[in-house]
């Protein structure tokens, strides 16, 4: 007995150290996964058309169309304090603004068009009114385009359920240019591709629009989680301002939109300081994030530490007895 004492309490504290890091990487690198690219379905063109709909009921989301948040809409700027040049004129507003929409560019939307024909054009076409194979784009403005680009979701490897999450095919700036392509084809438009100023915004409020309008999705630490219908809210950890900003606006998938009634432009920039600064960037003083998973991996290692510590004082009682 005494053998098998000695064997196990160096055995054990091994074998619990090893649990705990082979956890916490697990955990690290499986939190945002999406479907895999074997589960088929055609319902990515709904993901497409929510994109330019009205927001969705209240049972789908804490915000409404009826129900705003709560908070007043950011104040119309006095025409006499409106600088008479922007800095830069790609944008409709002044600079100081938190958020501003960047104009369609002629030249972009030139070199947009040889990128679009040369990969989006065989599913939604030539000119981007879709086919059988992918819905119509033409409309949906160049935020909701630049998004699903930049992200890598588009171009599909393969058609499924939902876009895996993969490594973008075009650079930030290629993306832009296929947006105002597809932006350029039509005189009315949804939301542009935003430029989110964080100067002035208040993480706290951030923290209070995530916790209400996005946790129950994305999860508190926005590591994502999976959803009805087999659909999976993604990770916030890789998503840049920019691309918080036209998720926010644009609804991407199952997701709903928040208009500027519903989420001021004060309030987006709040929201965008917490997911790009705390979310991204958190404060672990208690030391191991384990994941960021909350109370399942804390469980986890506290079993394995807990039955590992009970079985070595179990024996160590039963060696002293004998």
């Amino acid at each position: 007995m005494n053998s098998i004492t000695r064997k196990l309490s160096k055995i054990l504290p091994i074998i619990l150290v090893a649990g705990v890091v082979l956890f916490e990487f697990l955990s690290q690198s499986s939190a945002p996964q999406a479907l895999s690219s074997g589960t088929t379905n055609t319902s990515l063109t709904a993901s497409y058309i929510h994109s330019n709909a009205t927001p969705i009921a209240p049972g789908i989301s804490p915000v409404s169309s009826k129900s705003p948040i709560g908070v007043k809409t950011a104040p119309t700027i006095p025409p006499s304090k409106v600088k008479a040049k922007a800095a830069n004129k790609n944008l409709v507003s002044h600079t100081s603004s938190p958020i501003t929409y960047e104009k369609i560019r002629k030249s972009y939307a030139a070199a947009g068009r040889v990128l679009f024909e040369a990969t989006c054009a065989s599913c939604h076409g030539s000119n981007a009114f879709g086919t059988s194979r992918a819905p119509n784009l033409v409309g949906l403005g160049a935020g909701t385009v630049d998004l699903w680009v930049s992200s890598g979701w588009m171009p599909l490897e393969n058609l499924t359920m939902q876009p895996a999450i993969k490594p973008p095919k075009y650079t930030a700036k290629q993306a832009q240019e296929i947006a105002d392509f597809v932006a350029s084809l039509s005189k009315v438009n949804g939301p542009g591709i935003p430029q989110v100023n964080l100067r002035d915004a208040n993480v706290q409020s951030g923290l209070s629009l995530f916790a209400l309008n996005c946790a129950a999705c994305h999860t508190i630490t926005g590591s994502g989680d999976a959803l009805a219908s087999g659909y999976f809210a993604p990770t916030l950890h890789l998503a840049t301002k920019t691309q918080v900003a036209e998720a926010v606006r644009t609804g991407p998938g199952n997701m709903p939109r928040f208009s500027p009634k519903q989420l001021s432009n004060k309030q987006l920039a709040d929201l965008v300081s917490y997911v790009t600064g705390y979310i991204q960037h958190p404060v672990n003083r208690g030391g191991l994030a384990l994941g960021g998973i909350g109370p399942v991996a804390e469980g986890f290692i506290a079993l394995l530490v807990g039955v590992g510590g009970l079985m070595l004082v179990a024996f160590w009682i039963g060696d002293h007895r004998r």
